[in-house]
């Protein structure tokens, strides 16, 4: 910062400070400095500008009233360049400085203007270039952090090198990737902040837990970032310079994801290729054991097959990350492949064999209602388990099993989120291998009780659902429709008399159960 002081304290000047003027004078900050002889020069001289003269004004201005002439003009204060017609200061412009509280320095005669104009000059370009050197610095820093492997972890370390920030990096599926010792983000505060990046644009603050605000600020593409950078302050309590750091910092973890994505999709073809393998089913037990511990499954151990579906739409790319990380967060070693429509992992599995679907219930979310906590995997993911088998030769049964388990989940059993083939209804089972004319066929028993609906505004095809949905009670049904028992009853038999199929007997709510079921696997 440019200041009286800081020009006073450079050794080539020789500054001497006759009049220091009030406390804190010296080092506050001046616009520049002016330079000027005439015996008036309040019209010229800017407010906080420092006064050059060589008192060529003495002749015919008394002292006092040229001081007065700079107070009115806002100078910050005055510097009287010695000559050889006045090697010493004048008493009475010293006086004057000192009543009117105004700093006074002397120039020997040997430093011309010039030089204390290109000293100001000097301090004005070194403050520039120092935020520029310490954002260089810095960046080297970063960029010598992620070349020796040190990641997005090794990125927080610089950073907290300079300030301390409580600093945290979470991908846009929940996953924590870095964080600093003093913030740690919970599973709630990393969904918030996964959650918040399919914003768009993303908020720059977040609510956290404890009623806490924290800043965002976005990692990668703008508009489809794919991570945080969360300081866990307010973005007002931060000063600029860390604004400006955690910005920068933000560019190189972008270039940290980008590798780390180009890992992933390596991995992820090879793990695509795994799962090929081995629902093919023409590789030998040899290679396909090899292939399994080259991903660091111990073949010895007993394998599961998971088959991860959304019902939310969420993207198989997405899906398969955050299965990845809740695996490798849990401790379970797996190969994950990302397919067409589902995910499949293969684990090893060394708990029993009973535990395997209640952890998947966990992992979804399933079991957490209660709690009220976020689920691993994104709402609305459903999976299909296989196994756990012995060997790797039994893996094929496993993963088809698994698959075919979490495309029927995703399509038609609304109230479960986690299933093996042999828990679903037999009928679920059927209708998922059956081709689509089939299908349409058992679907057409709904086109007349639609057509209804349509023209009259009507709730058949609801009440029909919800009928079924309560076991064929009709004062269940009923009761969740906030209907008269008589009104529910006219409504089935309108149903029976539309569709053909009596919902008084079994045969009937069978036909009108299918058609339902058929409906959702067709159902775009």
């Amino acid at each position: 910062m440019l200041t009286i002081s800081a020009l006073a304290a450079l050794p080539r000047l020789g500054l001497a400070v006759l009049v220091p003027g009030p406390p804190g004078v010296l080092d506050a900050e001046i616009a520049w400095l002016h330079n000027t002889e005439l015996p008036d020069p309040s019209g010229y001289v800017g407010r906080t500008e420092l006064v050059l003269t060589n008192g060529l004004w003495l002749p015919t201005t008394p002292p006092d009233e040229f001081v007065d002439h700079c107070l009115a003009a806002g100078a910050a204060g005055i510097v009287f360049g010695l000559r050889d017609a006045t090697p010493h200061t004048p008493a009475a412009l010293t006086d004057a400085c000192r009543a009117a509280g105004l700093p006074l320095l002397q120039l020997p005669i040997d430093v011309p203007f010039t030089a204390v104009t290109q000293a100001a000059s000097d301090i004005r370009a070194t403050e520039q270039q120092t935020p520029l050197a310490v954002t260089l610095r810095r960046g080297t820093a970063f960029t010598d952090a992620l070349s020796a492997g040190a990641g997005a972890e090794g990125v927080l370390r610089v950073l907290r090198r300079e300030f301390e920030l409580p600093l945290a990096v979470v991908d846009r599926t929940g996953a924590v990737l870095a964080h600093s010792a003093d913030a740690a983000p919970g599973a709630d505060d990393a969904h918030i902040a996964a959650t918040a990046l399919t914003r768009t644009p993303p908020p720059m603050e977040l609510a956290i837990a404890d009623g806490a605000t924290a800043t965002l600020l976005p990692v990668g593409a703008l508009g489809h970032p794919e991570a945080a950078l969360l300081c866990l302050r307010p973005a007002a309590g931060l000063t600029e310079p860390q604004q400006q750091a955690l910005s920068q910092a933000a560019h190189y973890l972008a270039m940290e994801i980008a590798r780390r994505q180009a890992v992933r999709a390596s991995e992820e073809r090879f793990a695509s290729e795994l799962v090929d393998m081995v629902v093919s089913g023409v590789e030998s037990p040899v290679t396909l054991t090899r292939r399994l511990v080259a991903f660091g499954i111990d073949p010895a151990q007993p394998l599961a097959a998971l088959a991860v579906t959304s019902r939310a739409g969420v993207p198989v790319t997405d899906l398969a990350a955050a299965t990845r990380t809740t695996l490798q967060d849990q401790g379970i070693p797996a190969v994950v492949a990302a397919g067409h429509a589902d995910v499949v992992a293969v684990c090893t599995w060394r708990r029993p064999a009973e535990a395997l679907p209640a952890w998947c219930r966990q992992v979804t979310g399933a079991d957490l209602a209660r709690e009220r906590r976020p689920p691993l995997l994104p709402d609305g993911s459903v999976v299909g388990v296989g196994g756990p088998v012995t060997s790797p030769g039994h893996l094929r049964t496993a993963v088809l099993e698994a698959r075919r388990a979490s495309a029927v989940l995703a399509q038609t059993s609304r109230h479960l989120t986690v299933a093996r083939l042999t828990d679903l209804p037999t009928y679920h089972t059927l209708l998922s291998r059956a081709d689509p004319q089939t299908l349409h066929q058992l679907t057409a028993v709904l086109g007349a009780l639609r057509d209804y609906d349509a023209a009259h505004e009507g709730r058949l095809e609801n009440t029909l659902r919800t009928f079924l949905e309560h076991q064929a009670s009709p004062s269940a049904a009923a009761r969740v429709m906030h209907l008269h028992i008589n009104s529910l009853y006219k409504r089935l038999a309108r149903i029976t008399e539309l569709t053909g199929r009596d919902t008084a007997t079994l045969t009937g709510r069978l036909d009108l159960l299918l058609a339902l079921e058929a409906d959702a696997l067709t159902a775009p």
